[in-house]
């Protein structure tokens, strides 16, 4: 039996970003940075189901950047073809979009920039679907929310933000700190505690899901011993720095 050492549950959900339908990393949000991992991300997610992964956020990058839902057959394909629960993001903008997720597999859909720029939709969102099927993102640099595939910056303070939509009764939240993303350089530990501590403050309490920077194994415990409800893990797992049997055993250990 495999004894659990470490403190809080918390989930492992690799990430999948989509170019062209193919798996790709970004770092920093910067498009032209992009590294093609695997040209079929079917491939990729079945090797994670091997792996005792049950999770899966599937960002489109192409409908992040284009404000519309591009990359569906891929969501289509996984979801068909694997038991892995999956988060979709990336160009969620308009009831249609939201639709056509839902019918391709998702799971749970990511709202980023909608929820900044049209709050009346991504709130009819939250009170449509309910919370457990919709995801704040809340993606950061210098703790104001970014937008557009990371493309500009609101004026919205991160807090604030999140501390919003609680009020409205959103669950979880997804929060990326911009400047760790693809780095390699460990996650932003101090802003997931600062938005857990604001957090506790609301009637609504949140699943916050770290994403952005994770470097090493060693980093999982700490987050979740933080109170943190998920992970993402990106680079690190294609890059060879994590891999899928520690990930395994981590899920034993949960």
């Amino acid at each position: 039996m495999f004894l659990k050492t470490w403190g809080n549950y918390m989930r492992i959900i690799p990430a999948i970003d989509i170019i062209e339908g193919k798996c790709v990393r970004l770092s920093k949000g910067d498009y032209d940075t992009k590294k093609i991992y695997n040209e079929n991300p079917l491939e990729v997610a079945l090797e994670f189901e091997a792996h005792g992964i049950e999770h899966l956020h599937l960002v489109d990058l192409d409908g992040a950047k284009s404000h519309h839902i591009v990359n569906h057959k891929v969501l289509e394909q996984i979801a068909s073809k694997t038991n892995l629960k999956i988060d979709f993001g990336g160009g969620l903008k308009s009831d249609d979009d939201l639709r056509i997720a839902f019918d391709s597999g998702a799971s749970q859909i990511t709202g980023g920039s909608i929820a900044v720029k049209d709050r009346a939709v991504f709130t009819k969102w939250i009170q449509t679907y309910g919370a457990d099927k919709i995801i704040l993102g809340a993606d950061a640099k210098d703790e104001k929310v970014a937008v557009s595939g990371w493309l500009e910056e609101s004026k919205e303070e991160l807090i604030p933000f999140i501390q919003s939509y609680q009020k409205e009764g959103i669950s979880y939240v997804i929060c990326t700190d911009i400047s760790k993303d693809g780095m390699l350089e460990g996650p932003s530990f101090d802003l997931y505690e600062k938005i857990l501590l604001a957090a506790e403050n609301e009637a609504t309490k949140i699943k916050l899901i770290a994403s952005g920077g994770i470097s090493c194994f060693e980093e999982l415990p700490k987050l979740a011993d933080l109170g943190c409800e998920g992970t993402i893990i990106g680079k690190a797992i294609y890059e060879n720095r994590i891999s899928l049997k520690q990930l395994e055993n981590f899920i034993l250990g949960n």
